[in-house]
């Protein structure tokens, strides 16, 4: 079992190694340019004067590493670790080095006095560094803690971070062999079979031009048997026209690799051996016996999986009728109505304040800790797939560990985005350096085409316009590019939004006997199958629901008989069957799924907040918008991921919130799943959610724990606070509408926390733009204002006027105090509408990308093996 651990990085191929070279080699460039649209972005030299001068009343304290403190904390660490010859830029695979560099998260324990009263200092700022280090001729990630920050003689100092981990370790053995011996071993396994690849596919490996169109790789997808003896399938591809089309062009033949299960062997692929090879239904011990298969004349070939047109993402000769015209847009003529301070990453809109961060594995996190929400962020992608071949039958991602935040690339103004959309840039340490990927966030506020609200009554109409506001990312890792959103509503709802699109990972059609049509997907073109896989997304949300002290409970809508009094004797007799609510409180940590028909309401209450009419103030969590309820894994036990995601078993979980448990996975879970850092079970494990009201410990222990970033003694009393995992996703089954992209509208899937009795009335009220239309009628007596007889003044029809009832919450004896606003017939706005024209520039209608997108090329992973992720050395070009 011990072998288990290294199963992911052990077999590499040259595939891996190509294509992380041509990725790496091709650095981000930043042209250095300013705002992107200075006419009418306000974030540029033209900001507006509400905007430029607003200021967050607090600190960003999530906010990652600035260049000068990352610089800082290298600069400190090559002396602390001076022992071990860190390389600032490594060159080799045996160097030791600092992997990745950023902020860790203070504790929420820590954060809050902060942000709730004046009198508390800012949490003590630290670095979390992850350095790669060859130990006992094996190479180790681990985790460490430097601070205090900023960086201060005496003060500042460098600690394994343990807390955040149920394993008990801050590391992971990284079986990483010799890059160079894995490429030399694949190529020269290619080229000893080039009789059988030329056969067979009309195509060999080609050292002088690897990406080209009749030149193979290969792809490596490692596995086990039952005594832990580690090998490897690979599969061989074309890497077609540098269309990116990689994950739709395998080819028929595999073949297994064995590695020796003595460490030394493991990273020493000059003593892999091949072993048994697959191709079209039938598996062949040895090369020999699949060589002498070949020569039979009853050898069945399978045609190969030959790119083309049919790959391309896009068609610049179509003229259908429609496309000579450009589509309709949404601008921002008159600037944004969110307030921002772009240096803290600080947002206020209608009721909203927050402040967002990102970071490499994750992206893009928002945090809050004043109402309702203190942190709302992703964990973990996932991607678990099925099939009859050897690749496709044991293939999963958990896409963290390729980097959710490194591959963050920049953003296209006017599609991504909107052209008037603020952008902002991420930054990474690794390696030693800082790169800046540019513009790879952005937030607008958009008027979605359906309305919030409208009615009819016989002489009105009321219709409200729907805006929200929207938090995006854009992570593309491997095949796939996924648009996460969050976004915000003018009635308190809080939605996560992910869309995928990009290439799916298809598996190779083959035509034999033992064939089961369509059991793992459906042929969708010569010889490519489409692959069966779940997309399970989990994200953490830290619901403060009107203070921190919390309860969850399951509103069920039940089917019950009974009678009532002024029932009449035949309905008495038989019984009434009707419905009822009926509460059940969540007692223990557990995972909870989708109720059947919708049957039951997710709620997490206030533990002593009441609205005015007596209800617990409360969130409820619903599968939002998309094509269906969102998933959990299909897979039950997952062999290949065995404990690195029980997160992705039920739809959503719900735990105590402690300090030691800020994540519910981590990237180097991908590493080893048997031991992974972080198993999710031991998180909800069970632990009664009952409110203890009394705390252990006095202040002083309290001050102590404050200052040290080690918090393994956690607190055995619960004070209420929970936290809510959640999972988003699909179960996706390819099918001929997949290719070349799978598209967005048809992939995409939501969680919503939307307000239930949390405020006296729907507050959108207060700040939606509308318009109600009043309709002219005879005032016959009687009735409400807006309707017929409703009463008013007025001398004529033309020129009625209905009194609105008093407009002071709560009040509606039509009686309030002060002034009232007199209804017209005709056309009455609330809110501005726009009353004049405006002149926008040609930018605000289409941004000119061939000056202002600012990357020079993007590094994206290469799924068999990431580079940045992995740690692996580089040369600079």
């Amino acid at each position: 079992m011990e072998s288990r651990r290294r199963l992911l990085l052990m077999c590499l191929s040259g595939l891996g190694f190509l294509l992380f070279l041509v990725a790496f080699l091709s650095l981000s460039v930043d042209r250095g340019r300013g705002s992107r649209f200075e006419y009418y972005n306000h974030a540029g030299p033209t900001a507006t004067p509400k905007c430029g001068s607003f200021v967050a009343s607090k600190a960003n304290v999530w906010a990652d590493l600035g260049s000068d403190e990352a610089d800082e904390v290298y600069s400190f660490l090559a002396k602390e670790w001076a022992d071990l010859n860190i390389t600032r830029t490594p060159r080799h695979a045996t160097d030791n080095f600092i992997y990745t560099l950023e902020a860790l998260q203070p504790n929420k324990s820590d954060t809050l006095p902060y942000l709730w009263t004046d009198e508390a200092a800012a949490p003590q700022r630290w670095a979390k560094a992850v350095l790669s280090q060859r130990l006992d001729g094996r190479s180790h990630y681990s985790y460490h803690a430097v601070g205090p920050l900023p960086v201060s003689p005496g003060k500042t100092r460098v600690v394994p971070l343990t807390y955040p981990f149920n394993s008990g370790r801050n590391y992971v053995t990284k079986d990483m062999p010799d890059l160079v011996s894995i490429m030399n071993f694949t190529q020269a396994l290619a080229e000893s079979v080039l009789d059988i690849t030329v056969e067979l596919l009309g195509a060999k490996v080609d050292r002088e031009d690897p990406n080209g169109p009749d030149s193979l790789l290969a792809f490596p997808r490692p596995t086990w048997d039952d005594a832990g003896h580690l090998f490897c399938w690979v599969q061989f591809f074309r890497p077609g026209y540098n269309s990116g089309a990689l994950s739709i062009l395998p080819q028929g033949i595999y073949t297994r690799i064995d590695a020796v299960e003595d460490a030394a062997g493991v990273d020493e692929a000059g003593k892999w051996k091949m072993g048994e090879w697959f191709y079209n239904g039938i598996l062949y011990e040895n090369l020999d016996e699949f060589r002498a298969a070949i020569r039979d004349p009853g050898f069945l070939k399978t045609p190969p999986n030959l790119d083309g047109p049919w790959t391309d993402t896009e068609d610049f000769e179509s003229q259908s009728a429609g496309r000579e015209l450009p589509p309709p847009i949404s601008i921002q003529p008159l600037g944004p109505r969110y307030k921002l301070d772009r240096k803290e990453r600080y947002v206020s809109w209608f009721g909203f304040e927050f402040y967002f961060t990102s970071t490499q594995a994750t992206g893009v996190s928002i945090y809050d800790g004043r109402a309702l929400l203190y942190e709302l962020s992703l964990q973990e992608a996932m991607a678990h797939y099925a099939g009859d071949d050897p690749m496709a039958s044991g293939q999963e991602f958990l896409d963290s560990f390729f980097g959710m935040g490194t591959n963050a690339f920049e953003l296209v103004p006017g599609y991504d985005c909107p052209g008037y959309a603020d952008y902002f840039d991420s930054r990474l340490h690794r390696l030693g350096k800082t790169e800046r990927l540019p513009n790879n966030i952005c937030l607008f506020e958009f008027t979605s085409d359906h309305l919030l609200s409208r009615h009819t009554t016989q002489t009105s109409v009321t219709v409200s316009r729907n805006t929200y506001l929207t938090l995006r990312s854009v992570s593309t890792v491997g095949n796939y590019d996924y648009t996460i959103d969050y976004n915000f509503y003018l009635d308190g709802a809080i939605e996560v939004k992910v869309r995928a699109s990009g290439y799916i990972f298809g598996a190779f059609y083959a035509r034999h006997a033992h064939k089961n049509e369509d059991e793992y997907g459906h042929r969708i073109h010569d010889a490519l199958s489409s692959s069966l896989h779940d997309h399970v997304i989990s994200f953490k949300a830290d619901l403060d629901v009107a203070g921190t002290a919390n309860d969850m409970v399951r509103l069920a809508v039940e089917p019950t008989s009974k009678t009532y009094p002024w029932d009449p004797p035949s309905v008495k007799q038989s019984r009434r069957n009707t419905m009822h609510l009926r509460e059940y409180p969540v007692e223990r940590e557990t995972g909870l799924d989708w109720p059947q028909n919708a049957g039951e309401f997710y709620l997490v209450y206030s533990r002593d907040q009441k609205n005015k009419w007596g209800e617990r103030k409360g969130y409820r969590i619903v599968s939002g918008t998309g094509i269906g309820n969102t998933p959990h894994l299909t897979v039950l036990n997952s062999t290949l991921l065995e404990n690195a995601a029980r997160w992705a078993e039920r739809d959503l979980w719900v735990v105590r919130r402690k300090d030691t448990e800020p994540r519910g996975a981590d990237p180097f879970n991908y590493i080893n799943p048997v031991d992974p850092l972080i198993d999710f079970s031991r998180i909800a494990d069970g632990e009664d959610l009952f409110y203890h009201q009394e705390r252990k410990g006095g202040d002083d222990e309290e001050d102590e724990r404050s200052t040290l970033p080690d918090r393994g003694d956690e607190e055995e009393d619960y004070d209420g606070d929970l936290v809510v995992y959640f999972n988003v996703g699909s179960h996706h089954v390819p099918h001929s509408g997949d290719l070349p992209n799978t598209l967005m509208h048809t992939s995409a899937s939501s969680v919503m926390f939307i307000p239930h009795n949390f405020a006296d009335r729907d507050p959108s009220r207060e700040s939606v733009q509308g318009v109600r239309l009043q309709l002219k009628h005879k005032r016959d007596g009687g009735g409400f204002p807006g309707q017929p007889g409703g009463g008013g003044g007025g001398s004529s029809e033309e020129e009625e006027e209905l009194r609105l009832r008093g407009r002071r919450d709560g009040d509606e004896s039509g009686d309030a105090k002060g002034g009232h606003y007199k209804l017209r017939t005709g056309a009455n706005y609330f809110g501005t509408p726009y009353r004049e024209g405006v002149n926008l520039p040609l930018e605000a209608l289409e941004p000119d990308l061939g000056k202002e997108y600012r990357s020079g090329s993007h590094r994206v992973s290469d799924l068999s093996i990431n580079g940045s992720a992995a740690g692996m050395w580089f040369k600079e070009p």
